[in-house]
This record gives structure tokens, sequence and C-alpha cells, in this order.
């Protein structure tokens, strides 16, 4: 005699693995939203700490001005400019979820892009200062934002 699984049994089985599969999948969803917008605010602080650092070290040399523009090249962003240095090795541009994007070729102007949603972000020379902008209240962007920058 032959021991084997009925029909009933491993539908059982199938059942049970659908319903956990149904539980798990969107919880592994807002995971991978998370650790994108853990990286973006990572990366953001990493910015803004070299945009300080390159001005203290222009300090010591005399000049009163911050970096001009945070890239020149957009093969590889917030490297700086040909005479002063951000990030050493700067970060590879994408068009996917957790990757940043030059807006256009100021390099002042980047989106980061989060389910989906570029998150805009913006460099002001004349301060030093980049941060998210968004004025549109309640919106994913705006969401963004706060939990990337606060």
């Amino acid at each position: 005699m032959k021991q084997a699984f009925t029909i009933i049994e491993l539908m059982f089985v199938i059942v049970i693995l659908g319903i956990l599969s149904a539980i798990a999948l969107p919880k592994f969803a807002t995971t991978k939203n998370l650790a994108d917008i853990a990286k973006g605010r990572s990366d953001v602080m990493a910015i803004r700490s070299s945009i300080l650092s390159e001005r203290q070290s222009q300090l010591i040399k005399g000049v009163n001005t911050y970096i001009p523009k945070l890239d020149s090249n957009f093969t590889t962003l917030f490297t700086g400019t040909n005479t002063r240095t951000l990030l050493k090795y700067g970060i590879t541009p994408g068009a996917t979820d957790g990757k940043w994007s030059a807006a256009d070729n100021t390099g002042k102007n980047y989106n980061f892009k989060v389910d989906g949603v570029n998150t805009p972000f913006t460099y002001d020379d004349s301060t030093g200062i980049f941060e998210c902008v968004s004025n549109k209240n309640g919106t994913t962007v705006q969401k963004n934002c706060y939990k990337m920058t606060k």
C-alpha cells in the first residue's frame, strides 16, 4: 500500500500558503519604501554635511562663498565642480525607486524617487541650503519630504 497526500490535504496547504502570501507581500512593499526613504535621508544628510565641510575649507582659504553648484558632469551626482569637491565618489543617478536624478543641468535641482514619485530637492548657493521643495499640503511628495528631512 502506497502512502500519499489526498487532494483535500494539498488544497488545504495551498489555501494556507495563499493566505500567508496575501499578508506578507504588502509588508514587503512597505519595507522597500521605508528602505528607500532611509537611503534618501542618509544621502540628504551626507550632502548637507559635505556642503558645510566644503564651505569651512573655503573659509580657511579666505573664500566666503558656498559651492556654486553640486555637480557639473551629471554622470555622477553631488561631486562638486572642477575646482571645488563635494562628495568624493558621488552618487550614481537612476530612474528607479531609491535613486537620485538631476532635474536639469544647473547643478542645483534634483529628484529622489520613492514609490514611483519624484521628490524634488533644490540647492541655494547663496545660503548653502539643500532642501526638499513641496508646497502641496497632504501630497505624497510632501510626506516624502518630511520623512527625508525631519
